[in-house]
């Protein structure tokens, strides 16, 4: 049993966004192949894109919960389905070289805290810090630079 679980984007979800050709914001869903040999960071399955795969860029909201910290931003997706994010109860090794920030919520979609995990072995135990207080409930990982959305980490079962 793990501390905590990781939660990329529903496979569902994407599914319908490709479906319908444009994302929750009425932007078009555009595919392109992937040219970024320094990996494009895929939400779906939480690695990064190969040279010659096919990627979409979609904005997204990730906090399910309304309120002034609420962000829409851009994310990288699969063109077309793929197995998603399996390993749930493990840090994604293919995000794993990135430094990254955690931002902890309370059950209100209030901001109660915030945490650099710098690249490598140390985001598990940002992610634990963060979890064992109280008023967090859950928590999402962000590019340090840009500030987009990469995943929600959540308790383990």
């Amino acid at each position: 049993m793990s501390s905590f679980r990781i939660r990329a984007l529903d496979p569902d979800y994407l599914d319908e966004v490709r479906a319908r050709g444009e994302d929750d914001f009425g932007n078009d869903v555009v595919a392109t192949t992937n040219d970024d040999a320094g990996g494009t960071p895929l939400r779906c399955c939480l690695r990064e894109a190969a040279v010659g795969e096919r990627v979409a860029l979609i904005a997204h909201r990730a906090a399910s919960i309304g309120g002034p910290y609420v962000e829409i931003g851009p994310v990288f997706i699969h063109a077309e389905r793929c197995a998603g994010y399996l390993a749930t109860g493990a840090y994604p090794e293919g995000f794993r070289h990135r430094q990254l920030v955690f931002r902890a919520y309370d059950a209100w979609g209030r901001q109660v805290g915030n945490r650099i995990a710098e690249a490598g072995a140390g985001a598990e135990s940002v992610i634990g810090e963060l979890l064992s207080q109280p008023e967090v409930a859950y928590l999402h990982a962000r590019n340090v630079l840009a500030g987009c959305f990469m995943f929600t980490v959540e308790r383990g079962e």
